[in-house]
């Protein structure tokens, strides 16, 4: 363990996860926690941030991740998994570096940028926006720097995160001159786009995902509601795989080669119909997800596994976060 490079990442608690968290994020965690030393954090202070007072569903939703992330196969005997409000050191940690981040690094992160945008859209005053959303870039490089973290596992639209926490871990190395802190490296992940099944981003409150545990019958349901090549009317009509942006792209994901190669042929020469093509689609899905949804149905029989989990994790995290935050506190020159 000692001799492997550190990575974290996390997700907040927003409930059971759909296709786009397994292919985008967990498979990539999957094969990462084998190479590297590996923090993977439930971000409910992060929840926090925009969801205030709407509480009621997040002790489920924290464990609705979780059961997912086991069944996906992040394994707590390879990774140490945490609740993030769990370890206070983070907390601490997040004071000390929001005292040497100047306002206008915080003011050009871009999600909060979106968000200003969105406001302003909605003609809403900006000035409802919380301390803690406005400070959560923050936050979230002491995430990162909890653990004086190598790696940040992050897609191509994630890098400026990444890119805030370097300047902030090289201030504070350049105000206490010291070299005491890490500069995180983004870690480039390929995430394949997985639309929703609408055509437009997959997102639990789109109503167009198909989550990791859904039942065999819903993601059928769900798939019939796929689009497909609009171009293509009937049944008895050439349809183009190219103009099938839903189907056709979940088949390249679900398929083996010869069966994308199958199906392409079979769109082309109307030897098949959407309907029937669907049809198929979903078997395949239901099939790659057959064993998640069976172990996590297995994990679901103990009631006290999550909570354990999140125990031993926690406790674990805390160690190594108190040994970084110690020696900020060195650093410093606080009294002691």
């Amino acid at each position: 363990m000692e001799n492997k490079k550190r990575i974290m990442s996390g997700m907040r608690p927003t409930g059971k996860l759909h296709l786009g968290h397994y292919f985008g994020v967990l498979k990539n965690w999957v094969n990462l926690q084998d190479e590297f030393e590996s923090y993977f954090f439930i971000a409910d202070w992060h929840a926090l941030t925009t969801k205030y007072n709407q509480t009621d569903d997040l002790r489920q939703n924290i464990e609705d991740v979780l059961l997912d992330w086991l069944a996906s196969g992040i394994d707590p005997d390879k990774s140490t998994i945490y609740l993030q409000s769990w370890v206070k050191e983070t907390a601490a940690l997040h004071i000390y570096l929001s005292m040497i981040t100047p306002q206008n690094w915080v003011e050009r992160d871009p999600t909060l940028k979106d968000l200003a945008k969105i406001m302003k859209d909605k003609q809403e005053n900006m000035s409802n926006l919380s301390y803690g959303l406005f400070g959560y870039p923050v936050l979230m490089t002491a995430d990162i720097l909890t653990f004086n973290t190598h790696f940040v596992p992050v897609g191509i639209d994630q890098v400026a995160h990444v890119e805030l926490s370097r300047d902030i871990a090289r201030r504070f190395n350049n105000i206490y001159k010291t070299d005491y802190f890490i500069e995180p490296q983004p870690k480039l992940t390929q995430i394949p786009l997985l639309k929703g099944l609408d055509g437009n981003k997959m997102g639990k409150s789109f109503n167009n995902d198909i989550k990791i545990s859904d039942s065999d019958e819903i993601t059928e349901k769900k798939v019939k509601t796929a689009i497909t090549d609009r171009n293509r009317i009937r049944k008895d009509d050439k349809g183009n795989p190219d103009n099938c942006e839903v189907v056709f792209e979940y088949w390249k994901i679900f398929g083996r080669d010869d069966e994308v190669s199958e199906i392409s042929t079979a769109c082309k020469n109307a030897s098949i119909g959407c309907a029937e093509c669907k049809k198929r689609l979903a078997q395949k899905i239901n099939a790659t997800l057959a064993p998640l949804r069976e172990k996590r149905n297995e994990l679901l029989k103990d009631k006290g596994l999550c909570h354990q989990i999140l125990t031993e994790g926690s406790k674990k995290a805390g160690i190594k976060a108190k040994e970084v935050l110690d020696g900020v506190v060195e650093v410093v020159k606080m009294y002691k």
